[in-house]
């Protein structure tokens, strides 16, 4: 009986390697499993026979895989008669279908695409890679998933990146796409949400809200506030060679215990707390993919500093930092441990809207449907005012460091070169005594041809750090649009309650259900406004005292002169 295998990933064979280009979702024949060295053998659909990578493979099974039932303990059917059928399925509407608020644009999704997704930085020109290179990576730690049997294609990276802290060509949209069948499944969970009863409250977390004083409801912060740490790059190889990565060493401050993790194990736990939490708490994108130079030690440098702020902001958020997936990325013990955590992320149901029924106001009143609806609309205005804001700041400092880097230090050097010229012409005279002036004009010229070189390499000292935290909340407020329009459909289909109950689609039981669904879902919001406005003020307050320190001691570099010669120099040139 012949073997059958799904293709996970694209494969482009390299010529004279004896590979077989294959395509995702395509079905292969494996023909000799004994290749060893991570590959296997295998003959399309064309009938060509070539290598391919097992871990771009899945062998299908004798018995096709079926799902251990409804995590819920109560049974939704008797919801059915008000949930309408996928896009693709469902029959053309009659303009009566009291749910299509839902279908408020041509994509089935929320239009609300006001914010760039985050933006790379510039980073110059960059030097060879100087990190170790080595097929076993990081000694003193688990080789994390993958070193031997990855489950995940490299060529994630390969995909083109935009430089600088310019507009990215990806172009406006907030980290969730609810488009297509995904904006399908979204309107049916979030009709469930509202209607059904908290059947998942006794099989999963639980994530508290509660009154935190004036400044409203507030999530319940752990005792020990969760960090980590990225650093420690290193080059590794598989496939004899044929495949190089970067992995970088994470270490928690709970264990202690690093783990190594690539690029792509972070794109999968974004897209995994993406799919999880995005309907309720915002998840920025993850640093830029790249094309070419992804072993060059600047980009390395910068995404190793940009997965470091990726990862400090979610260590800070209480709900994101306790999750499983979470602490599983973070703490795995080993492969084992790894895989079947991730296989238990990935069957994970209380994801999407869903994740409303695991969050408890607790010893919190209803709120009234007015309430609700300011509550939204008054942080959707903040949330756009300060994107706007923030990519006037991104755009001018972008500007600022283009001046610093370019023009500007070119016209320290054109007055230091007049000066200099200036004293050789005097010099010329044969006068003896301007000999003080012609040496002070001299070192003058050399002491602005210093600040020349001051000026380029300033903006890295400053400006760098207020562009990089700016950059951090571009691609945070990019994911509200999507949050808040969550909200807004809720509201929405709670307002058409009273018409439902009317014509006999729902019961007032369920009704008031709904209300109490909508409200959670309220507290829920405010507990992620209240979160990202204190975050916002550490933040900010911190970037702000570093920018200023930092221009402080320029300016008195220039004042007092980068060294003992260019002040002097000053003082000669004031006596004359």
């Amino acid at each position: 009986m012949e073997t059958k295998a799904q293709v996970l990933y694209d494969f482009t064979a390299e010529p004279g390697n004896n590979e077989l280009s294959v395509r995702e979702g395509e079905t292969i024949t494996i023909t000799n499993q004994n290749i060893g060295g991570g590959w296997i053998e295998a003959k399309n659909s064309r009938g060509e026979v070539g290598l391919v990578p097992e871990d771009y493979i899945e062998i299908k099974q004798a018995q096709p895989f079926t799902s251990g039932g409804n995590a819920a303990s109560l049974d939704l059917s008797l919801f059915d008669s008000h949930i309408p059928a996928p896009a693709s399925t469902a029959q053309t509407s009659n303009g009566n279908d009291p749910w299509a608020v839902f279908d408020s644009n041509a994509s089935g999704g929320f239009s609300n695409n006001w914010a760039a997704q985050p933006e790379g930085t510039e980073t110059g020109e960059t030097s060879s890679s100087a990190w170790h290179s080595g097929g076993h990576g990081h000694p003193q730690a688990y080789q994390g998933p993958g070193a031997e049997d990855d489950e995940w294609d490299e060529e994630w990276d390969d995909v083109k990146t935009s430089g600088g802290y310019a507009e990215s060509e990806a172009g406006e949209g907030g980290a969730i796409n609810r488009g297509g069948a995904h904006g399908s499944s979204m309107k049916i969970a979030l009709n469930k949400v509202l209607i059904a009863i908290s059947f998942y409250m006794m099989r999963v977390r639980i994530y508290t809200v509660f009154q935190g004083g004036e400044a409203g409801p507030v999530w319940a912060y752990p005792d020990y506030q969760l960090d980590c740490v990225v650093a420690d790059p290193k080059k590794g190889t598989k496939m004899y060679g044929l495949k190089s990565y970067i992995e970088y060493q994470v270490t928690p401050t709970t264990t202690n215990k690093p783990v190594n993790h690539r690029y792509k194990h972070f794109d999968w736990l974004y897209e995994r707390l993406l799919d999880k939490y995005g309907s309720a708490i915002p998840i920025p994108c993850l640093p830029d993919k790249q094309v070419t130079g992804r072993f060059e030690e600047e980009f390395i440098k910068m995404r190793m500093e940009r997965l470091q702020g990726w990862m400090t902001r979610m260590c800070r958020h209480p709900v994101v930092s306790s999750s499983e997936v979470f602490q599983l990325f973070l703490s795995y013990k080993d492969e084992k441990d790894w895989k079947m955590g991730k296989r238990k992320a990935e069957k994970d149901e209380t994801v999407e809207v869903m994740i409303f029924s695991t969050i408890e106001p607790e010893g919190l009143p209803d709120l009234d449907l007015i309430e609700v609806e300011q509550k939204c609309e008054q942080f959707n205005r903040f949330t756009r005012a300060m994107d706007d804001g923030v990519k006037d700041l991104l755009t001018i400092g972008n500007e600022h460091w283009k001046r610093c880097t370019g023009p500007l230090p070119k016209e320290y050097q054109r007055i230091g070169k007049a000066f200099q010229n200036l004293s050789s012409v005097f010099n010329s005279s044969g006068y003896e005594g301007e000999a003080t002036l012609t040496d002070a004009l001299t070192a003058a010229g050399k002491t602005y041809e210093d600040i020349a070189q001051m000026v380029a390499e300033q903006p890295k000292k400053d400006l760098h750090f207020l562009m990089e935290t700016n950059n951090e909340y571009k691609g945070l407020l990019g994911c509200f649009p999507d949050t808040i329009g969550v909200h807004k459909a809720a509201i929405e289909k709670v307002k058409e309650a009273d018409k439902l109950v009317a014509t006999g689609k729902i019961t007032t039981s369920e009704k008031i259900t709904m209300s109490k669904r909508a409200s959670t879902m309220s507290y829920a919001l405010q507990a992620e406004m209240n979160h990202f406005h204190s975050n916002r003020i550490y933040d900010y307050n911190r970037v702000m005292q570093q920018y200023l320190e930092q221009q402080g001691k320029f300016y008195e570099m220039v004042k007092c002169g980068n060294n003992s010669k260019s002040s002097r120099a000053f003082h000669n040139v004031g006596r004359c």
